[in-house]
């Protein structure tokens, strides 16, 4: 199954796909935008260009597990997506993507500007990867 992932930012969205079958995620585009609608067209046409079946959108939890106001914007953003694009939406736990993405980048020396390009993107993958290992442990057994 095709499965895109998105990285729900407050300027910066990032995005992520895997192939069919669900062996390798790929970075795909970070996209700026601030304005929610045009961010649920944006994100709805990327995920019908690439034929996703399913959008997985990061919900970023407190350490704790608790949800705070950032994840019922991530929640009921996937809602709006899912009613717009037609595609089913879920959600997966977010916590330490972006510090992993950041040791990612630490990893290749990414600085600068290029490293603020493509962060949001590398914590899609990695929030596809968490998903995608989710899906796998599920078929187990």
């Amino acid at each position: 199954m095709v499965i895109m992932s998105v990285d729900l930012g407050l300027a910066r969205t990032g995005t992520a796909i895997c192939d069919k079958f669900e062996m390798l995620a790929s970075p795909l585009l970070q996209i700026n935008e601030r304005d929610r609608d045009k961010l649920l067209e944006r994100l709805t046409a990327l995920a019908k260009e690439r034929n996703a079946e399913l959008i997985v959108v990061g919900l970023p939890k407190n350490m704790d597990g608790s949800e705070g106001e950032s994840a019922q914007n991530a929640r009921s953003f996937a809602r709006e997506l899912e009613e717009k694009s037609g595609i089913k939406t879920d959600l997966q736990d977010e916590r330490g993507t972006t510090v992993t993405a950041h040791n990612y980048l630490n990893t290749t020396n990414t600085r600068g500007k290029k490293r603020k390009s493509v962060v949001d993107t590398v914590a899609a993958v990695i929030i596809l990867e968490d998903h995608l290992n989710k899906r796998k442990n599920m078929n187990v057994g």
